[in-house]
């Protein structure tokens, strides 16, 4: 997996900690476990739990981390779809259109 450094490139003058937490712990040691849980897993884990928040600015990020861990396209929307029943109807209706920008190339 490639090395993060969204957090130190966006937020590493004001937060440095957070950066460091977000960087080097959160990406770094915990994605890093693959023997425990597969990216691809941990991706998708991620996306429902951003998508369960409404977190949507962060969700999209993560579809796209999710589509270069070999997560597929109809596989998001069925993981939405479900979760619609039980997160909320209007987030299917506002994250579903992201997956088919970043899926689709239109972004």
């Amino acid at each position: 997996m490639k090395k993060q450094t969204a957090g130190r490139d966006i937020l590493g003058k004001l937060a440095p900690t957070f950066a460091h937490l977000n960087d080097d712990v959160l990406f770094g040691e915990v994605w890093s476990r693959e023997a425990e849980l597969s990216a691809r897993d941990r991706s998708l884990v991620t996306i429902s739990a951003l998508f369960a928040q409404g977190a949507f600015p962060q969700l999209r990020s993560h579809l796209q981390i999710g589509k270069e861990h070999g997560i597929k396209k109809e596989e998001v929307v069925e993981v939405f779809t479900q979760l619609a029943f039980y997160c909320g109807w209007p987030k299917a209706w506002t994250a579903l259109p992201m997956v088919e920008e970043i899926y689709e190339g239109k972004e």
